[in-house]
């Protein structure tokens, strides 16, 4: 009988324990430039986001890749995109590529725990089986688009209706910016309130095209160049949603109770009225412009407000570092290439990085980066010609200006070294840019168009 009355207390005590743990947001912009948030100096306005950083700890030294999915495959699987086949650019809307289905994804732990899984926004993983979508890689519900650009407005990519929940294509009206902060929302508040969840929005602003609304618009009337004023207006329609889910957490009472990470995918777009200022580059390169990023991450009462740490971190770092916080197993897993670096962000005392790499595909070119404690190496190899190298001590000179190659060959030699080891990881089927098919015409529905096998 004692016993039996025990065991019949183990499910109600498996659910305190599980109830205790911290929900997860995951916040992601597409394409902010390091200089386009206000708490680095830019004329957009983002409170939202700056809140994030002062309630929390802003990271500046926070790195992702040169792209979108490389970005994205990076933070779901916490393993180098090179390994993962999108070391070099973007899964394109004519791909038959996924994320391998060997690869755990980052919501599969956190859904193994008993939490609620949600993604809201652009995915960018693989469309073209069901096996690559987001149902199918730990997430209960799965809301947005599966390629990477879309129209704000008619939620359109190639003409082909790019708009789903859980698979299915839905024709709604509204700017993508909006309809995903609201899912966003709408999900923690119709949440099932005795588990905790897993959230994540990834938005496609400030990505182009350059589309706003009007009232944003209307805020930034006085800048002169009309890409810049749709950017920065875009940028603060995103700030406003965050602000909306933010103020959600606050409605719901489980704000302290909440993990909320933010950061962008890579760099600014120049081209596309981002800045990067003052740091060299831009999205597409790796220079530090192409991949340092605004990152902030808030844990009321286990993260001090307002700290700001020079920690080096990278979005393959995500996956170990959420997980631990949440104290959430993770369970079977290819190995990490990133860390777990919780214990370093609680206590405020940076750890040391081993070597870390960044590529991609630019033209007729390939560039790299490999980052050390002391050295940054940018090698740019043509496909017909000698390899550029350019040497920086990067923690001194973050604006990569001065080119140490000269004096140090011996450190260019073993870095080069290093990375013509590391891209041989790239595998055979992995991610090129070869351009657009001849003859290749997007599907009426991007979702039902998803194979089986």
């Amino acid at each position: 009988m004692l016993r039996r009355n025990f065991l019949s207390l183990l499910p109600a005590a498996a659910a305190a324990a599980q109830s205790r743990r911290p929900n997860v947001v995951v916040i992601l912009a597409d394409d902010l430039g390091w200089h386009d948030v206000s708490y680095h100096g830019s004329e957009i306005r983002t409170p939202n986001i700056d809140r994030l950083g002062a309630q929390g700890v802003r990271f500046e030294r926070a790195y992702s890749f040169p792209l979108c999915s490389p970005t994205r495959s990076g933070l779901m699987t916490g393993r180098s995109p090179m390994r993962l086949g999108t070391g070099y650019t973007v899964i394109r809307p004519w791909s038959d590529y996924g994320i391998p289905v060997t690869e755990r994804f980052l919501p599969q732990p956190f859904r193994d725990a008993g939490y609620q899984t949600a993604i809201t926004g652009k995915w960018h993983l693989g469309h073209a089986y069901r096996k690559f979508l987001p149902n199918a890689r730990g997430f209960d519900l799965a809301y947005g688009h599966l390629n990477g650009a879309l129209d704000y407005f008619t939620h359109e990519r190639e003409g082909g209706l790019d708009w789903n929940r859980n698979g299915k294509s839905r024709r709604e009206k509204g700017y993508t910016t909006f309809l995903l902060g609201d899912e966003a929302c709408r999900f923690v508040k119709q949440r099932d309130k005795s588990r905790p969840f897993f959230l994540y929005v990834p938005f496609n602003a400030p990505h182009a095209p350059l589309q706003a609304p009007t009232e944003f618009l209307e805020q930034y009337a006085h800048i002169a160049d009309p890409k810049r004023r749709s950017y920065a207006a875009m940028t603060a329609a995103m700030d406003h949603m965050v602000g909306r889910i933010l103020a959600t957490l606050d409605d719901e009472k489980v704000a302290r109770d909440t993990l909320v990470l933010f950061f962008s995918d890579n760099g600014g777009p120049v081209r596309q009225g981002a800045t990067n200022t003052p740091l060299r580059g831009a999205k597409g390169s790796c220079f530090e412009g192409g991949i340092r990023v605004p990152a902030a991450m808030r844990f009321p009462g286990r993260l001090p407000a307002g700290a700001v740490s020079q920690q080096v971190m990278t979005m393959m770092d995500y996956f170990p570092t959420l997980t631990a916080a949440a104290g959430v197993p993770t369970g079977p897993h290819q190995p990490f290439d990133g860390m777990n670096l919780w214990p370093a962000i609680t206590s405020g005392k940076p750890v040391a990085r081993g070597e870390i790499f960044f590529s991609v595909q630019s033209g007729a070119n390939d560039q790299y980066a490999m980052l050390t404690p002391e050295w940054k190496l940018v090698r740019t190899a043509p496909r017909d010609g000698q390899p550029r190298n350019l040497l920086f001590r990067i923690a001194e000179d973050p604006n990569e200006t001065t080119d140490l190659s000269g004096q140090n060959p011996r450190v260019v030699a073993a870095l080069a070294g290093k990375i013509e080891q590391w891209r041989k990881l790239h595998p055979r089927d992995g991610v090129r840019d070869t351009g657009q098919p001849a003859g290749w015409k997007a599907p009426p529905l991007w979702a039902e168009a998803a194979r089986e096998g």
